[in-house]
């Protein structure tokens, strides 16, 4: 075969998309055929390979495996030429036998050279790729992972109204819905909270505007309402225009409950300021009352005794009723102006009376059996005795709006649990109150009566009270089976 046609079945075959390790194992081939030579090798790494190795024909003329440095070629007999292709050694071809000259092998070597830098460029460029597509799936999983962490639910709908993106907080939330079974569906075949025409009608607004887009949303659960900031943010992906709409849920309950606080914090501070304004105002009607049933008791000396015995009673309820109010509007006063209520040791049991006595004339007591549980001997209380007929009246009022039907309302006084307190417990057969709704009975403004029937002031009030007599007001109710509110309060040091 003549040196051009050599050259160019070789460049034939280098040619050929198959195989590297094929192509060259049929370069070889046809080099020992076409010379002829006793044996034909190409020594370079193809592809793939770790390390240097033979291309050899016939195969057990060269060993097949050497170092990578080519300098550890083992001895032969025929001539070695380096591939080189731009001043980078790729390779070495070697011939054994007498039928080539070294002028021939050095074309041969060149026509090999840009063939098997193709093939180490493209290698080195799958390898480029492939180390660029492990940073990119990196960087995918980083932003998956701080969009995940984020305390916010966030999903993203493109402008078919399609879910592209469920972050793992939309997963754990209310709903829990999981991004498999999300992405890529219907935006308002998932959400159901609010109509399909308003989420549509928010989701166009943003499209069209490409403006930020904020609105609040109640939800209600089994443990109560909760409050979310839903906040809609254009993106855009290509151009200008609004590609992607992305939607952060944050839940706002913990931020609205304490504004919340603050604002009922704000009517108790009106009310203390109100209580200042009127106190004198209030004082002299009541200082006018005063005179009247003295002037009353001074004309019921001229009448029968039995006739003015029963008259002489209900005076009597009326002047301590006006002096107990007397001293509930100066406690509204140290309210607006805070100041230590006067605390001295007092009968547990004769508190009690009192009001039992106050109460005993009032109308709704008539359809109620009130039964009266003492225990004797029992130890004294520092307390502020009117504040105390206060929070007792108001708790057997409730309780006797809860038995609208009638029922039994028990009084009940003992020790306590602990050695040095003692308690007073308000038990009625009304309605009872809801298991959800115990925790809030104390917060002020709150109420569980009719419109008209209750300002949400008497138990907050009360609480008030027995907390500021270092004591516990707590309670206990089954709807259907009423109420026992209990009052613990500390004994007398003196009698401890």
């Amino acid at each position: 075969m003549t040196d051009y046609a050599i050259l160019a079945d070789v460049a034939r075959l280098l040619n050929d998309r198959a195989d590297p390790a094929v192509v060259l194992q049929a370069v070889v081939n046809a080099v020992r055929d076409g010379l002829p030579a006793a044996a034909v090798a190409v020594w370079t790494r193809l592809p793939g390979a770790a390390t240097v190795t033979a291309t050899v024909a016939p195969r057990a003329a060269l060993p097949l495996d050497v170092a990578p440095a080519l300098t550890l070629l083992p001895p032969s007999g025929g001539p070695r030429v380096p591939i080189v292709h731009g001043a980078i050694l790729l390779g070495v071809l070697q011939i054994d036998g007498p039928g080539a000259a070294p002028a021939q092998i050095g074309a041969l070597a060149d026509v090999m050279a840009p063939c098997l830098a193709a093939w180490r460029l493209a290698e080195q460029a799958g390898e480029t790729l492939a180390v660029r597509a492990d940073e990119i799936e990196h960087e995918r999983r980083f932003t998956e992972l701080v969009v995940d962490s984020l305390p916010v639910g966030l999903y993203v709908v493109d402008r078919g109204y399609r879910i592209r993106m469920w972050n793992r907080k939309r997963e754990t939330g209310t709903q829990g819905l999981r991004r498999s079974d999300v992405v890529g569906r219907a935006v308002f075949d998932v959400l159901s909270r609010q109509p399909a025409d308003q989420l549509r009608a928010e989701f166009d607004a943003v499209f069209a505007t490409g403006e930020i887009r904020e609105t609040d949303l109640e939800v209600t659960d089994p443990d109560g309402a909760r409050y979310y900031r839903i906040s809609k943010i254009p993106m855009r992906l290509d151009g200008d225009g609004v590609s992607h709409v992305i939607t952060i849920g944050e839940d706002v309950t913990g931020r609205r409950r304490l504004q919340q606080r603050a604002m009922q914090t704000e009517k108790l501070a009106a009310i203390g300021q109100l209580a200042a304004g009127v106190m004198h105002e209030i004082n002299n009607p009541l200082a006018t009352i005063g005179a009247c049933v003295a002037a009353c008791e001074m004309r019921l000396d001229d009448r029968p005794a039995d006739a003015a015995a029963p008259l002489r009673e209900y005076l009597k309820i009326i002047d301590k009723e006006v002096l107990r109010c007397t001293r509930i509007v100066d406690g509204l006063l140290d309210f607006s102006r805070p100041q230590g209520s006067a605390k001295r040791a007092a009968d547990l049991d004769a508190i009690l009376d009192d009001t039992l006595f106050l109460l005993k004339h009032h109308q709704r007591f008539r359809t109620v059996s009130v039964v009266r549980e003492v225990q004797p001997g029992l130890p004294r209380i520092r307390a502020n005795t009117e504040q105390l007929v206060q929070v007792f009246m108001a708790l057997m009022l409730n309780a006797l709006d809860a038995m609208d039907a009638g029922g039994r309302l028990t009084v009940r006084a003992r020790r306590g649990v602990r050695p040095d307190e003692v308690q007073v417990e308000i038990e009625d057969t009304g309605v009872g109150i809801p298991e959800a709704v115990q925790p809030k009975i104390f917060e002020p403004f709150y109420t569980t009566k009719d419109a008209g029937r209750g300002t949400g002031l008497g138990l907050s009030i009360c609480y008030g009270i027995v907390q500021e007599h270092h004591g516990r007001l707590e309670v206990e109710s089954q709807p259907g089976r009423g109420s026992t509110f209990r009052v613990v309060l500390p004994m007398h040091p003196e009698d401890a």
